[in-house]
């Protein structure tokens, strides 16, 4: 270690100030005035061995340190000689009282340090428990390290960095022994894929933004390749014209184009000007850095967005298609899209015709297009309609089969009696397919004999197979009229004979409304019953659940209507009652030849008691 020079000069300082005159002014003094020296000696100095030192002496030697040292007090940074260096330390002489210590730490990245460097330091900590300094050398850099990037970036010096590695968004960047940030979007003026090939790299770098609150520095690349990008896009740029073929890398792929680099210029590939045929994104037909050449469709004014096309520099397939190529052909091709109203298929690459919903199948109860092919399908057609001007064509699947209706009448002549799959419903009845391309429509008047239903699901369901007879063939319209309930004889011809107009029969009144109530006689006939019909003979009327005779007072088998009464039915046995009086007065005159009026009274007795009086 070397030797510390504030010993030193304390050491000069302690022998001048010790010689014989003091010696003598202390003595001459102790003895003249006791009392004042004793009461004014520094025993704690006497104690520790320290001899009293003149005024006049410190104040020169005061003198002297000002002269020659660094004032150590102030935290600024101040330039120091290497002048050793051991195997933890280096000692640095920074022109102050004693020199100064600094962990060899601080220099690794200056590993060729050597004896005489010049180095930055700031005082750490003033000095240690050995009198010696602590400086620090990575302190120093760092204000000094501000200074130069607060400068950097108010002048727009180009500074050199260290990428030390990757971090999210973008890399960490040494900038004079202070990390900066380096945002992935200035890095280069194309997107970067590949942020590891610029670590451990030293690059050229622009200060762009300090936030000293947070001592946050953003550094960029970027902005020192766009002044020579920007000189080489105008003269790109004033040199474009429509239909120019020119050079370009592909830069970026999106779902709906690709961004060609034209030398510092780009331009957009719209995903439909990538190729004739239709695709479902830019990367079937390019990939990343590939060179291609590319037409120019148009600019704005500025020239600032340019549309490019790929599939230009083709002839038009419709062009291609060969003259041979006619209405009635059959085709193959691929189905490409599929809409509502039909299918588009690509029968040549960039030539397509459209399959409408109605030409996929015979049957005239249209459905989804999604319901006959799904895109990718590979599919025979037929072309219907050709128009080269225009660049249309239509074409149709169901020709590849016969007209099922061909033969219609043979098939399904009227009265026939068929199995067919219910396929949709309608408010007024059911579609029945019976095959591809025959549906018949059965009303829902047809469905059943008996049930009244007011919509046809109430009767079956979507999907069931249904027993159907033909009753109408309308071979022009392509129409057919079927019935379900015609399988079966109307049980209501069956029904007039069993519940004739004044058949009696049993039953239990099922629900009372307002105008009267309703019997259940069995699953098809339900009878209503007026109020004034509900009477019984003792004057009282039916109740719910209530188990009666009725007789029938109505039947009609159109409208499936029946009317019946209980007052009907002992009416009637009253009436036979009075019949019966009648014939036996009858006959007693006959025998006894009574009085006109004794018959008149007892017939009168009879018609009251019929009217229910007492």
């Amino acid at each position: 270690m070397a030797e510390n020079k504030k010993e030193k000069a304390a050491e000069t300082t302690t022998v001048e100030a010790v010689e014989t005159p003091k010696v003598e002014v202390h003595v001459s003094e102790a003895q003249t005035n006791p009392e004042k020296f004793l009461k004014e000696f520094d025993w704690h100095n006497y104690e520790e061995g320290i001899e009293q030192v003149a005024d006049s002496k410190l104040a020169e030697f005061e003198k002297l340190v000002s002269e020659n040292f660094v004032d150590t007090l102030d935290d600024e940074v101040v330039e120091g000689t290497v002048i050793a260096i051991t195997d933890r330390d280096a000692i640095i002489d920074i022109n102050a009282k004693s020199e100064g210590v600094i962990s060899l730490n601080e220099f690794r990245y200056n590993p060729n340090l050597k004896v005489g460097d010049k180095v930055e330091v700031l005082i750490d900590v003033r000095e240690d428990i050995t009198g010696q300094l602590v400086l620090s050398h990575r302190k120093a850099r760092v204000i000094k390290a501000w200074d130069r990037v607060n400068a950097a970036h108010d002048t727009g010096e180009i500074v050199n960095g260290f990428v030390k590695c990757r971090t999210k968004g973008g890399m960490i960047v040494d900038v004079f022994g202070i990390e900066a940030f380096l945002p992935g979007s200035q890095i280069d003026v194309k997107p970067i894929r590949d942020y590891d090939q610029y670590v451990n790299k030293t690059m050229e770098f622009k200060v762009v933004k300090i936030n000293h609150e947070f001592k946050n520095i953003v550094v960029s690349h970027k902005a020192l390749i766009e002044a020579d990008i920007e000189e080489q896009k105008k003269e790109i740029i004033g040199q474009l014209e429509k239909g120019q073929v020119l050079e370009g890398v592909v830069k970026n792929i999106t779902s709906y184009g690709v961004f060609i680099d034209l030398g510092g210029v780009d331009g957009l590939i719209h995903i439909t000007d990538l190729s004739w045929s239709r695709i479902n994104h830019p990367n079937e037909i390019v990939e990343l850095d590939q060179k291609l050449n590319v037409v120019i469709l148009d600019f704005d004014e500025d020239k600032s967005r340019i549309q490019l096309g790929l599939k230009q520099l083709s002839k038009h397939p419709w062009e291609a298609l060969g003259e041979e190529v006619k209405v009635g052909d059959k085709v193959k091709g691929k189905v490409v899209v599929i809409a509502d109203y039909g299918a588009f298929v690509e029968v040549a690459e960039g030539v397509e015709g459209l399959v409408h919903v109605s030409e996929m199948s015979w049957s005239t109860h249209l459905r989804s297009a999604q319901d006959f092919v799904t895109v990718g399908d590979e599919i025979d057609a037929v072309i219907l309609t050709l128009d080269r001007e225009e660049r249309k064509m239509s074409l149709g699947i169901k020709q590849l089969t016969p007209d099922p209706w061909t033969d219609i009448t043979t098939k399904y002549p009227v009265g026939s009696k068929h199995s067919g799959i219910i396929r949709n419903f309608t408010n007024f009845g059911v579609f029945v397919e019976l095959e591809e391309g025959i549906d018949g429509l059965i009303y829902i008047s047809d469905l059943s004999w008996t049930k009244k239903i007011k919509h046809p699901s109430e009767f079956c369901t979507v999907g069931d197979k249904l027993d159907v007879v033909v009753l109408e063939l309308d071979v022009e319209g392509r129409k057919l009229s079927l019935g379900h309930k015609q399988i079966t004889d109307n049980p209501w011809d069956k029904y007039a004979k069993d519940f004739a107009i004044n058949t009696v029969h049993n039953g239990a009144i099922e629900e009372v409304v307002d105008k009267g109530a309703t019997v259940k006689f069995n699953e098809d006939i339900t009878a209503f019953i007026p109020n004034r019909h509900m009477e019984k003979e003792d004057g009282s009327k039916l109740k719910k659940g209530e188990e009666a005779e009725f007789k029938i007072i109505e039947f009609n088998k159109e409208f499936k209507r029946v009317v019946a009464s209980h007052t009907a039915v002992f009416k009637a046995e009253e009436a036979k009652i009075v019949k019966a009086a009648a014939k036996k007065a009858e006959a007693a005159a006959a025998e006894a030849k009574p009085t006109l009026g004794d018959a008149n009274d007892a017939l009168q007795a009879l018609k009251d008691k019929m009217d229910g009086k007492k």
